[in-house]
């Protein structure tokens, strides 16, 4: 998760109000993460154990995904980048 890059507020906030660009833009950015969360141990028949990605589980976690996306707090974000614009400004 370390290189996840984090979606800017312009495609969250068309995620968040049903862009399907936007919407693939996040998925894309969480994949690695969504993978892992959906990576299970199978035993295998000499009983050693493989780590693979649980398909159903996977899917059902970018659903979740996708149904949380429109009660992404938009208003904290765009707090925070009326902050960041006008700290940019004072600093000129």
């Amino acid at each position: 998760m370390a290189d996840q890059t984090i979606p800017d507020y312009e495609t969250i906030r068309a995620a968040v109000t049903g862009e399907t660009w936007a919407v693939e833009k996040v998925l894309m950015c969480y994949k690695d993460e969504i993978d892992r969360q959906a990576t299970v141990k199978k035993r295998q028949p000499d009983g050693t154990f493989k780590l693979e990605i649980d398909e159903d589980m996977r899917q059902y976690i970018t659903m979740k995904l996708i149904e949380a996306l429109p009660q992404f707090p938009l208003e904290e974000m765009e707090r925070e980048e009326k902050r960041n614009r006008d700290k940019k400004i004072i600093k000129r």
